[in-house]
């Protein structure tokens, strides 16, 4: 189970950056992987990885654009919530 989710946080960190990435399956990667995710009266998702936060958008397509997904990557950076660090 823990494969899928690791597949979905690297999906984040692909080059060139991923413009299909489900924002429902990064939620439950990142929760599987400890963060608290809630989303807000605005339509917005508060990621809580440890003590940083991050707003993410939410879209009726519900796919993430270009721009949210290099935003994301660089919180996921901060946070020490890598694929590198998932391998070991």
């Amino acid at each position: 189970m823990a494969h899928k989710h690791i597949k979905k946080i690297e999906k984040v960190f692909e080059h060139p950056v991923a413009s299909d990435l489900d924002s429902r399956k990064l939620v439950a990667a990142l929760e599987h992987f400890g963060c608290e995710v809630e989303q807000t009266k605005t339509n917005k998702l508060k990621i809580f990885c440890g003590s940083k936060e991050y707003v993410l958008g939410m879209h009726h397509s519900g796919n993430l654009s270009k721009d949210e997904v290099v935003g994301l990557r660089h919180y996921l950076e901060e946070v020490g919530l890598t694929p590198e660090k998932l391998a070991e």
